[in-house]
């Protein structure tokens, strides 16, 4: 099977995870649309089985969890018109878990915003965290059986925060494309004694940026998006794991998997490389038997 030199793919997955389009990508490294996609698929298998075994045990004391929005093949209001759209198009929402301290996405969904995608990911969260957290949400009511669902009663520290908001400043064209002012926010106590100095998004909010920034997909108003909802979830599996293994944070010149002490040191891209690489399917040898097989035919 031919492969491509290790400093291609290198750079083929570097790109993917610092904001270009797969069809940018194709032209600066001068493979087909396929051969990007092949290993797009390849890595986000690889990323998503590694993060799965590896991403447990983690003693996170505050945790941040969001949902940011994107859609697969169009928008959801569209969905309906589109000439051949795919399976599952429409809005698609991204949730998040991130260790306020270390920076580590612990745990993360791809789904609707809906109650079972908040159960997922609270029951995939108690299972990578050791020890009692102080969890904050925001508002979303999904959060409330989900939280209760997965941790014990009076096993966690949980707090919402409610932001207000009034609206745009600006003219109307302005306001189509400006976020609506935040003029306010409440916390509130769900359940445990969480600090109301910690009962915050602010760090897994900033992450959201990140990830529109670092996933071409993720970014507004161009064709970029996502066309079928595999890719969708395989671009988010390598993305994370470059972002907390191979990124070196600024809040602290650590991975976030070495500050939360999962990792023992900094990973590069041929480590990502590697991952798929001992998942490949190693090729059979042809034997005696075989050639003698195929040259009779």
């Amino acid at each position: 099977m031919n492969k491509l030199p290790l400093a291609k793919r290198v750079m083929i997955l570097s790109m993917l995870c610092e904001g270009s389009s797969m069809r940018s990508i194709s032209r600066v490294a001068d493979v087909s649309i396929n051969t990007v996609t092949k290993l797009l698929e390849d890595a986000g298998e690889a990323c998503g089985a590694y993060h799965w075994e590896h991403v447990r045990g983690v003693k996170a004391k505050r945790v941040q969890c969001d949902e940011i929005w994107s859609f697969v093949g169009a928008k959801q209001k569209n969905v309906a018109t589109a000439k051949a759209a795919p399976e599952q198009a429409g809005s698609v929402w991204t949730w998040t878990a991130l260790d306020s301290d270390s920076k580590m996405i612990l745990s993360y969904m791809v789904g609707g915003r809906d109650a079972e995608s908040a159960n997922f990911l609270m029951d995939d969260l108690v299972q990578r965290i050791d020890g009692r957290v102080q969890l904050t949400t925001d508002g979303h009511k999904a959060y409330l059986e989900a939280v209760a669902g997965a941790f014990n009663e009076g096993g966690i520290d949980y707090g919402m925060l409610v932001k207000l908001y009034g609206e745009p400043k600006g003219k109307s064209d302005e306001r189509r494309y400006s976020p609506a002012e935040c003029v306010g926010a409440r916390k509130t106590r769900i359940t445990g004694d969480p600090d109301p100095k910690h009962i915050s998004t602010s760090h897994v909010e900033r992450m959201n940026l990140n990830m529109r920034m670092g996933m071409r997909r993720f970014t507004r108003l161009t064709n970029a998006f996502s066309k079928k909802i595999d890719n969708h979830v395989h671009a988010l599996s390598l993305y994370f794991v470059w972002y907390n293994f191979c990124r070196q944070h600024k809040a602290h010149r650590l991975s976030p998997a070495m500050a939360a002490g999962v990792a023992d040191r900094l990973w590069s891209m041929e480590d990502v490389v590697a991952l798929i690489d001992a998942r490949a399917p190693q090729p059979s040898k042809r034997g005696p038997y075989k050639k003698r097989q195929k040259a009779a035919s």
